[in-house]
């Protein structure tokens, strides 16, 4: 009987691992970047991995624009958002933007990041329990649409919120934004209402509210709340909807009597939990190791460290603060690095189990060629590994890392650096913002049909290959991809002199020039890993000993 137990729970545990609160979002002000860029970035995004650019447009007077339910259907065809929910009032002009699951840039240099985050049951909310109709993802496409500055974005979305309800789409978790311009970052957190929510009631739809970064610090969402107290006077720093503090004291989650502060974090966010906590203590230990006394997750060479619960810190989520003064200057490829770890060297890296140690034929044991950090579910039952939710992942879909800057015109300012598939995998190839249209690979994508077209396909089939021989297959992906991605880097000052020349004498042309180089790279991309997988198949296949 002990044993059918043990089977059940192994079971319950892998159909529960894989929540779906998986993105990881970094904002870096403009005074905490190495070269004074504002750095927005989003990993893990939507189903939904096709990007497309959405060119703006004139409306006539008394236009209307539809809210749409499926914009991160990945089964839809390209330019079908879903169902029509309801309308807005339309704008006379709106801009062109890259739309996706998650639309992130436009051609203004205004960048959005999303992390779905976790709210108290109460104020959860599946779709037709209340007139709520405005989706995250919506919300941030009409910013894109309509909006140039971040504050300017943030109000945009939050009256959206109040006067049409916030609904969730992503589980019935709530949300969170970074957005950023070339001079600020603000961070946008927006809880549900609950069930029967009427656009009659004259109540907000949702409560909200919006914190400024400072710009010599930078922050990280981790699926968590992280605006803790907040002063509504101070209009520099915050901005909230009229029921922020209200909708805590109705429900009795803060009592003003108490003559404690009130915790915008406490009041609408349940009880931390590790697949956050993990990643706000690799944040804070990457980047800003002596701003705090942060706990001891390293391994010290024992792989039995991460099993251990006596060596383990429960630490509580208020030592990490909203953000953080970094001790050195982050760069666009720091974050880059970031979205790619697999929590290496710590007790939650999924490699260092003594699971995956193997006799090494001397008398000793060695981590097995097998090993990766990306074990499925089936594997983890087998293994008995407990699963630790990491920044990269193999359901990853696609994200990016925009890098915004004033001193050039927008359409070569605003740099939106993306991969798609498996960060750990994919390079990352930069859309400008005066791109009019991306390649052919990056618009295809059906899950339930591959397809060379796809250069989403084309990477996660290089992802599966490897875990025939995982820590090898590896270092092949590497090779390649890494001078590939280093030639985009080394030459992007290049690129952006000529991009500017151009602009100088027409900016039609400059925006056709950073269109071809940045379908170019798309298409090597492509081609990149249609190439890996003959590679790694040949080096790896089950016909050799």
């Amino acid at each position: 009987m002990r044993r059918c137990v043990v089977v059940l729970v192994l079971l319950v545990l892998a159909a529960v691992a894989d929540p779906v609160w998986a993105c990881t979002v970094i904002a870096v002000g403009k005074d905490a970047s190495a070269d004074g860029s504002v750095i927005v970035s989003h990993s893990d995004a939507g189903p939904d991995s096709r990007i497309r650019v959405v060119h703006g447009r004139t409306h006539s007077p008394g236009e209307m624009a539809p809210v749409y339910w499926g914009i991160q259907d990945a089964s839809l065809p390209l330019s079908d958002d879903g169902e029509v929910l309801g309308e807005i009032p339309q704008v006379a002009e709106t801009y062109t933007y890259f739309h996706s699951a998650y639309p992130h840039m436009n051609a203004r240099q205004l960048a959005i990041a999303e992390s779905t985050t976790t709210q108290r049951p109460e104020l959860a909310l599946e779709k037709g329990k209340g007139e709520q109709i405005m989706t995250i993802e919506q919300a941030q496409a009409f910013a894109l649409q309509r909006c140039t500055r971040a504050v300017e974005a943030v109000e945009l979305i939050g009256s959206l919120m109040e006067r049409y309800g916030f609904l969730p789409s992503s589980g019935d978790g709530s949300e969170a934004l970074t957005i950023g311009d070339p001079d600020e970052v603000w961070v946008f957190e927006v809880f549900g209402v609950g069930p029967g929510w009427t656009a009659s009631s004259g109540k907000p739809g949702a409560i909200w509210a919006a914190q400024r970064l400072p710009d010599d610090h930078a922050c990280m969402i981790p699926n968590w709340s992280i605006i803790k107290e907040v002063d509504p006077n101070d209009r520099d720093r915050f901005r909230v909807s009229p029921n922020y503090l209200q909708e805590a004291v109705d429900r009795g989650w803060y009592d003003p009597a108490s003559g404690r502060p009130f915790v915008w974090q406490e009041a609408y966010a349940p009880l931390p939990q590790e697949y956050a906590t993990s990643r706000f203590w690799l944040f804070h230990t990457t980047f800003a190791a002596s701003r705090g006394e942060w706990p001891d997750r390293g391994l010290g060479g024992d792989p039995y460290a991460g099993m251990n619960q006596y060596f383990q810190y429960v630490e509580p989520l208020s030592i990490y603060p909203f953000s953080v003064r970094p001790d050195e200057k982050i760069s666009v490829e720091d974050v880059i690095a970031f979205q790619r770890s697999t929590f290496e060297g710590t007790i939650y890296d999924l490699t260092s189990g003594p699971q995956w140690l193997v006799p090494d034929g001397e008398g000793g044991y060695v981590k097995s060629p097998l090993a990766t950090p990306f074990p499925g579910r089936d594997l983890r039952a087998l293994l008995e590994l407990t699963y630790r939710r990491p920044v990269a992942r193999h359901r990853g879909h696609y994200g990016m890392v925009t890098q915004l800057r004033r001193w050039l015109p927008d359409a070569i300012g605003g740099v939106y650096w993306v991969y798609l598939d498996n960060p750990y995998f994919s390079p990352y190839v930069p859309i400008y913002a005066g791109v009019q249209e991306v390649a052919e690979g990056y618009q295809v994508y059906d899950p339930e049909s591959y397809s060379d077209r796809s250069t989403r396909w084309a990477i996660d089939f290089v992802d599966n290959l490897a875990n025939l021989k995982f820590q090898e297959a590896v270092k092949d992906v590497r090779a390649v991809r890494d001078p590939f991605e280093a030639r985009l880097f080394d030459g992007q000052a290049e690129v952006e002199a000529e991009a500017a020349r151009l602009f100088e004498q027409s900016p039609a042309a400059a925006e056709a020039f950073l269109t071809a180089y940045t379908r170019k790279a798309m298409e090597e991309v492509r081609e990149m890993f249609i190439a890996l997988r003959g590679t790694l198949i040949v080096k790896y296949t089950n016909n050799r000993e």
